[in-house]
């Protein structure tokens, strides 16, 4: 029978804490206790603010970015910027893509053809007297150029080679020979004294220089390192710790405030809004401002109908007054109309017109 095989992943062990030393706990407990008391004042500071931030950029800051921000520039792209382009590419078009399109097919494309092809032409040209001429002139200088290197090289080798040779055999070497011989002797010497020297400044600066920085690294600075350590990391912890927990004490003091301010203010207003301000507001309006509003345009129709009277009664007077003064109007005298009248005229029930009267 086969073994079920376990594909869960094991679980992780957890970290290996260190062990602490009564240092670290003797200064855990003061030293949480005083930041806590420094930073829950600072959290409650520093929520309140949060919050007073945030109300402010979403009822003020926020809509007047926008409107000076955002809207001007969506403003000019969208009715300056977008029609500007589209102009200028619409111009770019017609003045310039449309012209350098048709000189390119029409005036360059021929003659780059015609260029090609005398091109074409120089190089077969070319390519001939290169084959016919050149080549056989540069072999002539080759050959030339080959025997006179040859004749110099002879000549180097006789006149200049085989004396530099037999001056370094029998002259240079054996010289230089001696001269590495005695320097080698003065190395040896310089290194010599050079290693005693240094070792008498290595141990001068071993005992005077490294020993007590060594002593002074090993029992005090190492110590206060660790002891500060312990300190900062403790002091790092407790920092955190305290930040959490004014955390939750000012989202405790946040709520209670809220629930507070419900209770003392929001909901009395809201009762006093419901059970008061209303049903008065609704007996105002039906039993006062609506009759005055009723009344208020009778007002306004009998002031209306009265000032249409007087209006009508001063154009009599003025019409009055005209005629008293300056006589009646004369009246316009009848105009003869280009149409027949009367009989003469053409009526639906008759076919005849006066052109086609007898």
């Amino acid at each position: 029978m086969d073994t079920p095989v376990n594909f869960e992943k094991p679980s992780a062990r957890p970290p290996v804490q260190p062990p602490e030393g009564c240092l670290a706990v003797a200064i855990r407990v003061p030293v949480r206790i005083v930041v806590l008391v420094l930073v829950v004042p600072m959290r409650l500071v520093w929520d309140a603010l949060v919050v007073g931030g945030r109300f402010l950029h979403r009822t003020v800051l926020g809509p007047l970015a926008r409107a000076v921000f955002v809207w001007p520039w969506v403003a000019l792209w969208r009715y300056v910027v977008v029609p500007v382009a589209k102009a200028v590419g619409w111009l770019a078009k017609v003045l310039l893509i449309v012209p350098l399109g048709w000189l390119y097919r029409h005036v360059l494309t021929p003659f780059g053809h015609a260029l090609g092809w005398t091109a074409r032409g120089i190089g077969a040209g070319l390519a001939w007297v290169y084959a016919r001429v050149l080549t056989p002139v540069g072999h002539a200088c080759a050959w030339v150029v080959d025997g006179v290197a040859a004749a110099v090289a002879w000549l180097g080798r006789y006149l200049l080679v085989v004396p530099a040779q037999w001056l370094y055999a029998w002259v240079l070497a054996p010289v230089g020979i001696a001269i590495a011989w005695c320097g080698r002797g003065l190395l040896w010497l310089l290194k010599t004294v050079g290693t005693g020297v240094g070792v008498a400044l290595y141990w001068v600066a071993r005992i005077l220089l490294v020993l007590p920085a060594v002593a002074l690294w090993r029992w005090v600075l190492a110590p206060v390192g660790r002891v500060l350590l312990v300190v900062g990391r403790e002091v790092r912890d407790a920092l955190g710790h305290a930040w959490r927990i004014a955390g939750h004490v000012s989202l405790a003091v946040g709520r209670a405030l809220g629930t507070l301010f419900r209770w003392i203010f929001v909901e009395p207003v809201s009762w006093v809004y419901r059970t008061v301000l209303t049903p008065v507001g609704h007996a105002v309006r039906d039993l006062v401002l609506r009759p005055a509003a009723e009344a208020a345009r009778g007002v306004g129709r009998v002031t209306r109908q009265a000032l249409a009277a007087a209006r009508e009664s001063a154009r009599q007077a003025r019409a009055d007054f005209r005629r008293m003064v300056f006589g009646e109007p004369r009246q316009p005298l009848p105009v003869e109309r280009r149409e027949p009248t009367g009989d003469e005229t053409r009526t639906l029930g008759r076919s005849t017109t006066v052109l086609t009267k007898d």
